[in-house]
């Protein structure tokens, strides 16, 4: 596993797609400079296709300046008002675009291209990208009030700083930030009550680098919660904490708890889970009715033994697994772990647990909305129970909804956690994946599954 970055910045699916804007803004304001200026012809000597081409690399390269010189502009876009996001951006492209004029100056190409044209360029592009990022801002106005993009936050810490975020919240009310509460970091019982009675979104902190004594207690008492934690430190407090930075309504803040699989993001993982759960399920049927015809055959009892989990921000849910032992019971409170050669297991069930085969009725509950087919593994409720006073963060592995294959399955930790050792290393690994999420590390994720993570030496 890589060790965190000092400080990563936080991104979002939707800055992604400012940018994706950004640049078909520059491209098209070209094109249509291009095709309307009809001088633009006359100063070329070579044929209409070389002429788009030499024209459409500069463009591209606008584009490329635009998107390197200005990471400000494309920052987590919850927060900042609108005339300084304007600015940014007119700053930004006009900088690009000088930058364009200097490479063609040095190339000795500035005879090549009009000069109505680049004019004309700089021109038509600030108004399209001025008018793009206007409209997004304005689409995220209508959200909140329709019911979308809503985020409730809890604020703890120094009342005249939270007065200040909470002011900054209300007049920025396109973000979708909802203050819920304020309250000082040391009414810990407090605290704790107004998190399980609210289950707020967010949780930022306002605390100094010299208060590390009520930090450690006051993320004591959160350590169960799911929502994204964030502090809001001094200057050398982002220097010295190793952990990623967000700049949210004008204030950075760094992301003790946080995940990038929100919002957008969040459906477009379950449009992608949707669509593979339903291609796998059609692929393996006769997969599946083979192993039901099996398991009926060769031991008495249900096909399909059904198990309470923890999903989604701790919700109770219920998952499916082909039935690999005898049927037997258990204490509701007591849950007794396979171990190697156990005698519980049948034959038929050894083969199942040995290559996860037994859960491939989960893809059935990845339909269902339960899981997804990516993330940490759901543990049972007694093992959940158990563990959380134990291992910490151990919570944190609820702020997504649970997965049939995951990080630390393809690394090794999968089947028994006869240990606390290696509960605490299956913890590190999906608080890993929480942090780091991307839909190209799912596909990595499920790509390794495939020829790693079905075989396991743990799997009994």
């Amino acid at each position: 596993m890589k060790p965190a970055r000092a400080l990563r910045s936080s991104s979002s699916l939707l800055s992604n797609a400012i940018v994706l804007i950004d640049v078909l803004a520059i491209l098209l304001s070209g094109w249509l400079c291009v095709n309307i200026y009809p001088g633009v012809e006359s100063i070329a000597n070579s044929n209409h296709r070389q002429l788009l081409e030499n024209y459409l690399l500069v463009e591209g390269l606008g584009c490329l300046l635009m998107v390197g010189v200005s990471n400000k502009v494309y920052s987590l876009w919850r927060g900042g008002e609108l005339q300084a996001m304007l600015q940014r951006v007119a700053f930004s492209w006009l900088v690009s675009w000088v930058l364009v004029l200097v490479w063609l100056v040095l190339t000795k190409s500035t005879q090549e291209f009009s000069r109505i044209w680049l004019v004309s360029w700089l021109i038509s592009a600030l108004i399209l990208l001025c008018f793009a990022r206007a409209s997004v801002y304005g689409l995220l106005r209508i959200f909140p009030n329709k019911g979308y993009n809503n985020k409730t936050v809890l604020l703890i810490g120094d009342p005249g700083l939270n007065a200040s975020i909470h002011e900054r919240v209300l007049h920025s009310s396109w973000t979708g930030f909802e203050v819920i509460g304020s309250l000082r970091p040391d009414n810990l019982t407090e605290i704790d009550q107004t998190v399980i009675r609210y289950v707020p979104d967010e949780i930022w902190i306002g605390l100094s680098v010299d208060d590390q004594g009520r930090l450690k207690s006051l993320l004591h008492v959160l350590r169960h919660s799911t929502a994204n934690i964030r502090l809001i430190p001094d200057f050398l407090t982002l220097k010295v904490m190793n952990h990623g930075a967000s700049m949210l309504m004008g204030y950075p803040m760094l992301d003790i708890s946080y995940s990038p699989m929100a919002g957008f993001n969040v459906f477009l993982k379950a449009v992608l889970d949707y669509i593979f759960a339903a291609i796998v399920v059609v692929l393996i049927s006769p997969l599946l009715i083979g192993i039901a015809i099996a398991i009926k055959i060769t031991s008495p009892g249900p096909v399909v033994f059904k198990q309470l989990r923890h999903g989604w921000n701790g919700k109770i849910i219920e998952i499916y697994k082909f039935r690999s032992m005898v049927v037997h019971k258990e204490d509701d409170n007591v849950l007794t772990q396979a171990t190697r050669h156990d005698s519980r297991i049948t034959p038929l069930g050894a083969f199942l647990r040995r290559t996860s085969l037994d859960e491939l009725p989960q893809f059935i509950n990845v339909l269902q909305g339960r899981l997804s087919v990516v993330g940490p593994r759901p543990h049972a409720v007694a093992h959940n129970e158990q563990f959380k006073e134990l291992v910490p963060r151990y919570m944190l592995r609820h702020k997504v909804k649970p997965g049939i294959t995951g990080w630390a399955q393809i690394n090794g930790f999968r089947g028994e956690t006869d240990t606390l050792e290696k509960m605490e290393k299956r913890v590190e690994y999906d608080i890993h994946y929480i942090e780091n999420w991307s839909i190209w590390m799912d596909c990595r994720i499920i790509f390794m599954t495939v020829f790693k993570g079905f075989q396991s030496d743990n799997a009994y």
